[in-house]
């Protein structure tokens, strides 16, 4: 029994009928192409089929954007047992003890093939060079370009994915909805500019569409991490647990008027102070790792430091460092910095907290398998149970890679044992048959920035239950109009996928009474041990 149960206004976003609409078919379907995606790609091995469905361009991925690195034991002074602990201290409680142990020992060997796939990270001496960020108590981050590791990672992967001739892209294509019949996933409905509407039946589905950043109004994320996958897996019956863990990132370069940039955790790492307006070196003040601190606790700090100054931001020190170590490690920082005036070097970096990274999401087992027959997921879109709740830095890309190969491997097994049957499923939408009267045309930029600055001033780092409360009122009153249309397009779909995200965000943050890892109630300040658990939430399935 689920802790939250909800019922989205319609089971699918739009109407369809199969005589309708064209088909396609694939043995392994994989919604999304990041890390997680891709790894579970290279996974399906020939004779099986493998579709990768992306709603950008391969190169835009939450993956991508990933500067700091990926954690593992390769240091001969560190051990396997420090990784899982740093782990499970930074998830407050709610790690699965087996979960993490399996994914951190996986991580070195996941590292070594990313090599292989022709990932050059750095070196120094030969060796590869490790640094050390928030929560982790050895250098153990493997990095590549100085602080692109992402962008190195994926461009070694999409190589080797173009040179597959089993698997398929299809970039610039929208997932609707997942398809579902008779309890089991069957595939999606997808949308493509040029084709329209296109049902993709699969003997398996991986879901692996990234985050959920762009529900609040200062995010790291780019424009695509709209919770897609969530709300997707929400409305086909699948569980999802842990909403209200949404990991806020301490530094994010801040200019007012400008769009934000991440600020690695790899900046602390290397040694640089977070100042106040005043130039006070504050993180003394609240944690004896300083700016070492995990994520939650620092950026719980700026915050309560932005307060005590009455200023919209914190500063990044990085002046009593050597510029060529700057240099070296941080080199698309710089140029990002300097495009406003900034030499990091000499300058300090006005920063403070965005939302960075879902940790709650689609629960899956140890082997990626999701609660709903033939979906399985990985990556950010699901709840693993290796954060717990508040990710370990770098842990991200690890568990991409390894879930992925997880999912890939299983959705591979089970759709080898089902025969080819080239015909379509008699699914119909659930849209009444008289039209909704839409004459009035929503204004949908104006509402999502409303959704966007109300979940960032009331579901931000900061919560109580007057907030929250009023949060979901506004919400609710807004999704009456989303949810009731029927849309054309990408635009009106991310909404109504952000708002059926933003609900039950809301709903798990209000039952959740304590405060715990990224999860901070000001009228709940202290971690109750009672409430070590998930709270799970599940729509009612139909036959659909």
């Amino acid at each position: 029994m689920a802790d939250i149960n909800f019922s989205p206004l319609h089971r699918y976003l739009v109407r369809f009928h199969p005589k309708q609409i064209p088909h396609a078919f694939t043995d392994v379907l994989i919604l999304g192409g990041g890390i997680a995606g891709l790894s579970a790609a290279l996974e399906v091995p020939a004779p099986l089929q493998a579709t990768v469905i992306t709603k950008d361009a391969l190169v835009q991925s939450n993956s991508v954007y990933a500067q700091g690195g990926i954690a593992g034991v390769l240091d001969p002074l560190d051990e396997i047992a420090n990784h899982i602990a740093d782990t499970i201290t930074a998830g407050k409680g709610m790690c699965d003890p087996d979960v993490v142990e399996m994914v951190i020992r996986e991580a070195p060997e996941r590292i070594r093939q990313l090599i292989k796939l022709g990932t050059q990270f750095d070196l120094e001496d030969g060796e590869l060079a490790l640094t050390r960020e928030g929560g982790h108590s050895h250098r153990r981050i493997a990095h590549a370009l100085g602080d692109a590791t992402g962008k190195e990672i994926m461009r070694a992967m999409i190589a080797e994915v173009n040179q597959s001739e089993r698997i398929q892209c299809w970039p610039e294509t929208f997932t609707i909805d997942l398809l579902t019949y008779e309890g089991v996933c069957r595939g999606a409905l997808v949308w493509n500019p040029h084709h329209g509407k296109t049902f993709v039946w699969a003997k398996q589905t991986i879901l692996a569409t990234g985050g959920a950043g762009c529900l609040f109004r200062e995010t790291t994320n780019p424009q695509i991490a709209t919770a897609d996958g969530h709300a997707i897996a929400a409305r086909a019956g699948a569980e999802l647990r842990d909403m209200e863990f949404m990991q806020f990132h301490p530094t994010v370069l801040y200019i007012a008027g400008s769009s934000r940039h991440l600020i690695s955790e790899a900046v602390r790492g290397e040694g640089a102070y977070l100042r106040d307006a005043t130039g006070h070196r504050f993180m003394a003040d609240y944690d004896d790792r300083l700016e070492l601190a995990p994520r939650d606790v620092v950026s719980q700090a700026i915050t309560l430091q932005m307060k005590k100054t009455k200023h919209p931001n914190v500063f990044l020190d990085l002046t009593h460092l050597p510029p060529e170590l700057i240099k070296e490690r941080f080199p698309h920082i710089g140029d990002v910095c300097a495009e406003f005036g900034l030499n990091i070097a000499h300058d300090l970096i006005p920063v403070r907290p965005g939302a960075h990274y879902m940790v709650g999401g689609v629960t899956v087992d140890r082997d990626a398998r999701t609660t709903l027959p033939g979906l399985w997921a990985a990556g950010e879109v699901t709840s693993t149970g290796l954060h717990g709740a508040n990710r370990l830095a770098s842990n991200s890309l690890l568990e991409g890679v390894v879930y992925g190969r997880l999912a890939g491997h299983g959705a591979a097994a089970a759709a080898a044992e089902i025969p080819d049957q080239y015909r379509a499923l008699p699914l119909e939408s659930d849209w009444p048959t008289v039209s909704i009267d839409d004459k009035d045309q929503l204004d949908l930029k104006d509402l999502r920035n409303s959704l966007t600055s109300e979940m960032w001033r009331k579901v931000g780092i900061q919560r109580d239950d007057t907030d929250l409360n009023e949060a979901g009122q506004n919400v609710e009153f807004w999704n009456r109009y989303v949810a009731s249309r029927e849309f054309a397009s990408p635009e009106g779909w991310e909404l109504q996928n952000m708002m059926l995200a933003a609900k039950l965000m809301i709903a798990a943050a209000r039952q959740r009474t304590e405060s715990r890892g990224v999860h901070f109630r000001n009228d709940y300040p202290d971690t109750d041990p009672a409430q070590a658990r998930h709270i799970t939430m599940v729509a009612k399935r139909t036959d659909a």
